[in-house]
């Protein structure tokens, strides 16, 4: 007698899309979705922190006008969940950050699109039904950075996410496996443009400061971004006060609490552990989000509770959608959503404004 062979449960969590995308993605792929810098301590630490946070339960709460609702930069949204930027989606995905986009359309997320894209930012403008903002490495050529800048804002993406963290980084697990994109695979957003000639540098010489570094973006840069486009500038990888204080002093409409989910420089604070001083800095002259670790609602609650107003997330959704594409996407962020709700209701915050640090167990 056979046996039908049965078919694994569905996800139920981000980390049953985690499980099920080690089967879907190639071993290169892996290496590039997963990796992070070094020893990948900081990529360890922004999940260990918030499972190191408690939350307080309240009950006999008033919930019947619960909402998610939240308003970000001119956007009226559901929920506070947003896409980060991640490069290359077509390393997942045949369809790439179209699939992407279909799926945080139908789970009504707002989603920021990479410089690194593997499809051109107007395709996914088109396809878009829920709000973009463009994520902008400022590239050596600032003429090719203005030109890049004004298709973003003439296709209808409403901010721009300045990456400002990653000049230079060194990741191993890509290293080891030797990480090389795939035919098909390119930023395409990036064609046409003239790449710097710098040649590594010999054993004896500076491996990096030897010209590497000698167009990579300064402050100077965000008040030229300020005078060329009058989309508001969101600076994504700001971990220290002092550069928070600057950036609201520059004019900057929002920040990024971000360690480039562990990517750039080993070692560094896990972005919520470094959120409440970037709170206590901006004092509430412009919205803070968050990305790093969040893969549970509560780790969502956690990061509003500690003054930030919405969190992106960037490897759940790549494991879903490799997974299931479009569908995986939507998918994916749905869960978090429920769980959201559902660390609300169990803490007795109808309102996300309602949330604040004493729904955090302090023993």
């Amino acid at each position: 007698m056979t046996h039908p062979v049965s078919s694994p449960p569905p996800p139920v969590a981000l980390c049953d899309y985690e499980h099920l995308a080690e089967q879907r993605l190639s071993p290169n792929a892996r290496a590039y979705l997963e990796g992070a810098a070094a020893d990948e301590i900081t990529l360890t630490e922004n999940r260990a922190a918030f499972d190191r946070l408690r939350l307080s339960s309240a009950v006999l709460r008033d919930m019947s006008e619960a909402s998610t609702r939240t308003h970000l930069l001119g956007l009226e949204l559901d929920h506070p969940i947003l896409l980060a930027p991640v490069a290359y989606h077509k390393l997942a995905h045949p369809d790439g950050e179209l699939a992407t986009v279909h799926g945080a359309g139908a789970a009504r997320a707002a989603m920021v699109v990479s410089t690194q894209a593997s499809v051109a930012l107007e395709d996914i403008a088109r396809a878009a039904k829920s709000p973009l903002w463009f994520q902008l490495y400022i590239q050596p050529d600032r003429g090719f950075t203005a030109e890049l800048v004004a298709r973003a804002k003439a296709a209808g993406y409403s901010a721009l996410v300045v990456t400002v963290d990653a000049p230079a980084s060194l990741r191993n697990r890509e290293q080891r496996a030797g990480f090389r994109l795939p035919h098909g695979v390119e930023a395409v957003n990036l064609k046409g443009m003239a790449s710097p000639n710098v040649a590594a540098g010999a054993i004896g010489e500076s491996p990096l400061f030897s010209g590497f570094l000698a167009g990579i973006a300064t402050w100077a840069d965000i008040e030229w971004l300020r005078g060329i486009c009058d989309l508001p500038i969101i600076l994504k990888g700001v971990l220290s006060p002092t550069d928070a204080h600057k950036a609201v002093a520059e004019g900057v409409r929002g920040l990024v609490v971000s360690n480039h989910g562990g990517r750039v420089l080993d070692t560094l604070p896990a972005t919520i552990e470094a959120l409440p001083r970037i709170a206590d800095t901006v004092e509430g002259q412009v919205p803070i989000l968050l990305d790093g670790g969040i893969r549970r609602g509560t780790d969502i609650l956690k990061a509003l509770a500690l003054g930030a107003s919405a969190v992106m997330v960037g490897r759940p959704y790549m494991h879903a959608l490799a997974v299931a594409g479009a569908a995986g996407v939507a998918h994916a962020i749905h869960l978090l959503r429920a769980e959201l709700e559902v660390a609300m209701a169990i803490t007795g915050r109808a309102q996300l404004e309602e949330i604040d640090d004493t729904v955090l167990w302090r023993p």
